[in-house]
């Protein structure tokens, strides 16, 4: 019998309003995200991170995409 393969459903929640976004999984907080590296991050740690952040159908983006930060500066890459 064949049974459904099961995917995590990455949710990354609407900014919060210093900018940062929460990143649960079902009713699990994997973390709290203030840039796209975060989010990044945090998948890694929770060994999901074959899940390509940007373009994945497993995560829903609330409050807008992985480019939406308000109120943050910009990311400086060191």
């Amino acid at each position: 019998m064949d049974y459904p393969t099961q995917h995590p459903h990455i949710v990354v929640h609407a900014p919060a309003l210093d900018g940062s976004r929460r990143v649960t999984e079902g009713d699990v907080t994997l973390g709290l995200a203030s840039h796209l590296d975060d989010v990044i991050e945090i998948l890694r740690m929770a060994d999901l991170d074959r899940v390509e952040v940007e373009e994945s159908d497993l995560i829903e983006w609330q409050g807008g995409g992985p480019d939406d930060w308000p109120g943050l500066p910009e990311h400086d890459d060191i």
